[in-house]
């Protein structure tokens, strides 16, 4: 079983890190050179030659960027949906004792990606619609400081009671992006192993991670503040460390993978345990012996989701 999600692990995570990490060199190089050129362009005489020159050189510099960002963003929506439902399904053998093959779980991914794809097209719909809020909110209070201006209230004064709303609102917005994370991480998991998926996975997740909310935020943010230190060392180290020669750029590309790699599947992982503990701490208790019907249809050819019924809730 655990060779099985070393292999899981082979197929999809380190072609994701790979991804992820070309994305972040090839679009640095690509954005330098357009500031370069940019700058060139506003020190040329508008109408010669090389104005004209440098400015279809940014046009296309620009359009390359854009056709290299959506060729990244398709093929790691792709690979992420093949993973989670790989690793999460892995797992969840794991948890029944159920022997499966590599090549069993690689039949298994096709029949549920859809399902993972309208949750994670709903969890954007959500991200955006929190992040607008948060603009309009900001936009209100902007205009509330402009109503207190022309009311006579000092400038001085509204600026630090400005500041003051500011930083509370960014404490707040911090907070509950994290707390959407949280929900975004685990409604995967619901759509891999339950009935549900879109919104009502989400809602599933809300209500699971009730009472053990700081504990599944705080490891969902620690996973992901890991991630991000390991990203931000390749960046320094190998994106921008042109100091530190050839040879150390690539060792530290190469310690930046892995490590981004193997926190990729751990993350999948501890997640997976994650929507456990917060199922049993609401004294939901899968019973082994129909969470393993249930994944068997998987290798059936027909997607049967793990009914209601095969969740015993029992009250304590």
């Amino acid at each position: 079983m655990e060779r099985t999600l070393r292999q899981d692990h082979f197929s999809f995570n380190p072609s994701l890190s790979f991804i992820y990490l070309v994305h972040l060199e090839v679009s640095s190089l690509f954005s330098r050179n357009i500031i370069l050129n940019k700058l060139q362009l506003n020190h040329s005489p508008p109408g010669t030659a090389k104005f004209e020159k440098l400015s279809n050189l940014v046009s296309h510099e620009t359009v390359y960027l854009w056709l290299f960002n959506a060729a990244y963003f398709t093929f790691t929506f792709i690979l992420s949906l093949l993973s989670v439902a790989a690793v999460v399904y892995t797992t969840a053998c794991i948890y029944t004792a159920r022997e499966l093959t590599f090549n069993q779980v690689i039949s298994v991914v096709p029949k549920v990606w859809k399902r993972l794809l309208v949750t994670f097209l709903c969890i954007f719909v959500a991200t955006f619609v929190y992040f607008l809020v948060f603009f309009l909110v900001l936009v209100a209070c902007g205009a509330v400081s402009l109503v207190l201006i022309s009311c006579g209230i000092p400038v001085g004064q509204i600026q630090i009671m400005g500041v003051a709303v500011f930083v509370i609102l960014i404490i707040l917005f911090s907070v509950g992006f994290l707390y959407l994370i949280t929900i975004w991480h685990l409604a995967s998991i619901v759509t891999v192993l339950e009935e549900v998926y879109g919104f009502a996975a989400m809602v599933k997740s809300k209500n699971l991670i009730k009472g053990k909310i700081w504990l599944a935020i705080s490891i969902i943010f620690i996973l992901n503040l890991a991630g991000g230190l390991n990203v931000i060392a390749f960046q320094r180290l190998v994106v921008v460390g042109a100091s530190m020669g050839m040879a150390n750029r690539f060792v530290f590309a190469i310690i930046c993978f892995l490590l981004l790699s193997k926190m990729s599947l751990f993350r999948l992982v501890i997640e997976t345990v994650i929507y456990f503990v917060c199922k049993s701490y609401h004294h939901e208790n899968i019973d082994k012996i129909p969470l393993s019907d249930h994944l068997e249809v998987y290798l059936q050819g027909e997607y049967a989701p793990l009914k209601a019924k095969d969740v015993q809730l029992v009250h304590v």
